[in-house]
């Protein structure tokens, strides 16, 4: 009374609607709870027919409603629970790498133990120093060296930039416009690398130290240059380790046969590398192979990319680091073993494509591939072929390029 008396309201007595309400056990939030509302006054009422046959689809839509909630509210559930479990793992086997493995390298390295922990993939806090030891410094690189070659590019970019004499470097023989056109490329490449981080970019925290590397290791390796592609590998590494050890593992890494030929663009050794690939190809997967056949479909369309970059530039960057932990364990190997590891994944998909189709799909693969679903197709993948492995399948071919070069008759394979 003292509330209607303040208010100046008189209490009224609910209505039938209002009852109905009242005596329902819950309050209709939607407008799908209509169907159980009456009719207004100038409309003829509800059958008890069709009343009840409204209350029988809410109640059903509730159910249902209900069963959607309960298994999203299951599905964020086992999302946890599998979170939890991948961090404990990830936690157990930092411990492993820092306190049983990284001190005893040398010993442990090559065990089985540690080879099954390197598939699984290595833990980000010490993938880092894995890969270094990994690689080896067989050049044995300094980070002295590495100050030495950046105060050189710097003065070479210096003196491009304001159009002075050419810098004596241990470029000598290549002209300025080369060092130009090379310096040129670097820029271009440096902005089209990971875009989608925005930190290698103008602006970007990683873009002076991107530069920094590229720039050094032309003056360190000016018979190489800067070639399109190395920007992902020595942006991956930045991700990984400090400056002057990225640019050690990144030159160590570039000075690996099969990164030479490529990046030197060595036609007979890629040419050799291909058909290495391709005998593994048809052994694996013959549909496929002859499929790829047919459309002329040949190995350097899809595989110069993919070993160009490490897998870095076609594959998400979680998934490429994994490829590079097990690419670091077994050497190019593994590059083309995870090459065939994708033709195998999408082999039913690829066999009805055309020529131009397939081009396209493997110039740009899908974003979302699932990382256990990629790695148990590599895993299929068998590197032998007739009791012969790759590295005797590409020392077999390059001996037989030997004899062709010198006009003697191939050999039989």
């Amino acid at each position: 009374m003292e509330y209607e008396e303040k208010t100046g309201r008189a209490h009224k007595p609910l209505s039938p609607k209002q009852n109905v309400r009242k005596n329902l056990d819950f309050e209709p939030l939607s407008t799908t709870a209509l169907i159980l509302e009456d009719r207004p006054a100038n409309l003829p009422a509800k059958p008890a027919e069709e009343a009840q046959k409204h209350r029988q689809q809410y109640e059903e839509m509730v159910v249902q409603a209900k069963k959607r909630e309960l298994k999203e509210a299951q599905k964020r559930k086992k999302q946890l629970e599998e979170r939890c479990k991948l961090e404990d793992s990830i936690g157990n086997a930092v411990l492993t790498w820092n306190n049983e493995i990284l001190p005893n390298w040398e010993t442990m390295c090559c065990s089985r133990k540690v080879r099954e922990l390197w598939w699984q993939g290595i833990p980000p806090s010490v993938r880092g120093k894995v890969w270094s030891l990994a690689i080896g410094n067989e050049l044995n690189i300094t980070h002295e060296l590495y100050d030495i070659c950046l105060a050189r590019a710097k003065e070479k970019w210096r003196s491009l930039s304001t159009g002075g004499a050419e810098v004596e470097c241990e470029d000598a023989g290549f002209s300025a416009a080369d060092r130009e056109a090379s310096l040129e490329l670097i820029k271009l490449d440096i902005s089209r690398t990971f875009p989608s981080l925005c930190i290698f970019q103008q602006g970007g925290p990683y873009h002076d130290t991107l530069h920094s590397i590229l720039g050094a290791y032309t003056c360190y390796r000016p018979d190489v240059g800067y070639v399109q592609g190395m920007s992902f590998i020595a942006a991956v590494l930045i991700l990984n380790l400090d400056t002057a050890d990225a640019f050690i593992a990144f030159s160590n890494l570039l000075n690996k046969p099969c990164q030479m030929a490529f990046f030197r663009v060595d036609h007979g050794l890629m040419l050799t590398y291909f058909a290495a690939f391709e005998v593994f190809f048809e052994e694996n997967l013959p549909k496929l192979f002859a499929h790829f056949k047919k459309n002329n479909l040949t190995p350097d369309i899809y595989l110069i990319d993919w070993i160009f970059t490490l897998y870095s530039k076609s594959l998400p960057l979680d998934l490429a680091c994994r490829v590079w932990d097990v690419f670091c364990r077994d050497g190019e190997e593994f590059l083309f073993r995870t090459a065939l590891g994708i033709l195998k994944l999408f082999e039913d998909i690829l066999t009805k494509m055309d020529f131009i189709h397939i081009a396209q799909f493997l110039t740009k693969l899908p974003e979302d591939l699932p990382s256990e679903e990629f790695f148990t197709s590599i895993a299929a993948i068998q590197m032998q072929s007739r009791n012969k492995k790759w590295a005797q399948i590409l020392a077999a071919l390059q001996k037989d390029n030997r004899e062709m070069e010198k006009g003697s008759p191939s050999l039989k394979r």
